[in-house]
């Protein structure tokens, strides 16, 4: 596995001060090619297959895969006006590292990677995931569930699945990570949308193991279909009456 060696060597290519502020827990993950703290591994984005997002869903930076632009953009056309923006799209690896550090818990490490995957394990370094924020602004802070319960949250519910997005971490969910309504990946709307394919090689363990609620679910439509019988009441055959003859 090549993996685990050229994580190690982004880790080693961060300048020395860099180097000291990435916790130890930080450090462990990013050499490892296994589940950490339930979390899956996953690879960084190619540079050359991130785009920015449509202009005006950002709140900040924001790049995402270029295939999954086509679906977000027929979301964001369906989704009630202004809404719905883009609070985080691709980490990368290294980003991701100081984004786990930050969390600091009375329980370590374990129990920041139940709000937080830890480095090499976040499924925002493949840029098929965007976290959606809710505008304009209410009482509830970004990132949080209470999120769930603004209109457009529930929009996103019914809706996404249609456009090729689903909910990486429902309520409840058998990964042990928070419930997190915000977060949503994209698997493409069908499995022929372009790109489509990809996204889900790349998610197809968490897929399995870990479903999604909502999940993008493909519906097959049976064409040339002969027509199925058609039965008719009929009326009880009697048979003919023989007239007697007379002698």
């Amino acid at each position: 596995m090549k993996r685990p060696f050229l994580l190690a060597a982004a880790l080693l290519g961060l300048p020395a001060g860099a180097q000291a502020q990435l916790c130890e827990a930080a450090q462990a993950s990013m050499s490892s090619a296994d589940r950490v703290y339930g979390h899956l591994s996953y690879g960084d984005a190619p540079p050359t297959e991130l785009v920015a997002a449509p202009t005006g869903f950002a709140l900040g930076a924001c790049l995402i895969r270029r295939d999954m632009v086509p679906d977000l953009e027929r979301l964001l056309a369906a989704a009630p006006p202004g809404t719905l923006r883009g609070l985080s799209c691709h980490r990368s690896i290294i980003r991701q590292a100081d984004v786990f550090c930050r969390e600091r818990p009375a329980g370590g490490a374990a129990d920041r990677s139940i709000s937080v995957a830890p480095p090499g394990h976040s499924e925002h370094s493949t840029g098929y995931v965007i976290d959606f924020a809710v505008r304009p602004r209410t009482d509830c802070p970004d990132a949080e569930a209470c999120m769930a319960a603004a209109p457009a949250a529930r929009w996103l519910v019914a809706n996404a699945p249609r456009f090729g997005f689903e909910m990486s971490f429902p309520g409840g969910n058998k990964q042990n990570v928070k419930w997190e309504p915000w977060h949503w990946r994209w698997v493409g709307a069908t499995a022929a949308t372009p790109g489509a394919a990809r996204a889900r090689f790349v998610f197809a363990k968490a897929r399995q193991d870990y479903p999604a609620d909502p999940a993008v679910v493909d519906l097959y439509v049976l064409t040339d279909v002969p027509a199925p019988p058609t039965f008719v009441a009929a009326p009880t055959w009697t048979g003919k009456k023989q007239r007697r003859r007379r002698r």
